[in-house]
């Protein structure tokens, strides 16, 4: 017997709920930033260009969507995703526009024929090619959402720190730089700092949350950080 239309309508209703509260672009990049680990509101205002009120604003409907909860620490308050569904799900409408919005496949095929970029490089085959040593991977993302999580073997180096440490980088091999996604732009800055310095770079288009969609392994915390990490190797 098919639900009643009283049911399904109550259904729908609460279902719109979530519709209403990402109908904003400033509301959907919080969702991606947040998809990269919990952060605080300043910081979060900061990475997205907000002020802490109207950003604060914006978060708050997240929470009455249930799609975020927020801790509060003394002056501080800080949000993360109210769980892995609510990433899976922003990841699943990202697809879904990169797929069936031409605008969205036109911005994003402008971004990769600039003259600076080169083919991105793939998830697939990445961890052997770490494992083996053949390449150097960095995170140029906020230290706090490597710590979060990150490519096993991947160094955390983010892009404000890149200059002052390029004289640690192994020149005689690949470097590999991604960030938070296919719309982010921390990696492609970081190549075009690296390229400019003569090293053979190149970005990883993916991030964290299609890493995890593969069903490949994440590492989080610190572990040895940038410094020591490229002391030990050249050790």
């Amino acid at each position: 017997m098919s639900a009643s239309p009283t049911f399904k309508k109550a259904i729908y209703e609460q279902l719109a709920r979530i519709g209403k509260a990402i109908a904003s672009p400033p509301r959907l990049e919080l969702l991606d930033l947040l998809c990269q680990g919990p952060r605080t509101v300043e910081h979060l205002a900061k990475e997205a260009g907000l002020t802490v009120a109207n950003c604060s604003q914006h978060l708050r409907v997240l929470h009455r969507a249930r799609l975020v909860e927020a801790e509060k620490n003394g002056l501080y308050v800080t949000y993360r995703l109210a769980d892995l569904v609510v990433c899976e799900f922003f990841r699943g409408l990202r697809v879904l526009g990169e797929q069936r919005l031409a605008e969205i496949e036109l911005l994003l095929r402008q971004f990769r024929e600039e003259p600076e970029m080169l083919e991105p490089v793939q998830m697939k085959g990445l961890l052997r090619r770490i494992r083996r040593g053949e390449i150097t991977v960095l995170d140029v993302r906020p230290t706090e959402e490597y710590d979060a999580g990150h490519i096993p073997g991947a160094v955390s180096l983010p892009l404000k720190d890149l200059k002052s440490h390029l004289s640690r980088l192994p020149r005689d091999q690949e470097i590999v730089a991604y960030c938070r996604g296919p719309f982010c732009v921390l990696a492609k800055e970081a190549i075009q700092v690296l390229r400019a310095k003569g090293f053979d770079a190149r970005r990883m288009e993916c991030g964290i949350p299609d890493w995890r969609a593969e069903g490949l392994p994440l590492e989080t915390g610190t572990g040895q950080g940038y410094i020591r990490a490229a002391i030990r190797r050249r050790g």
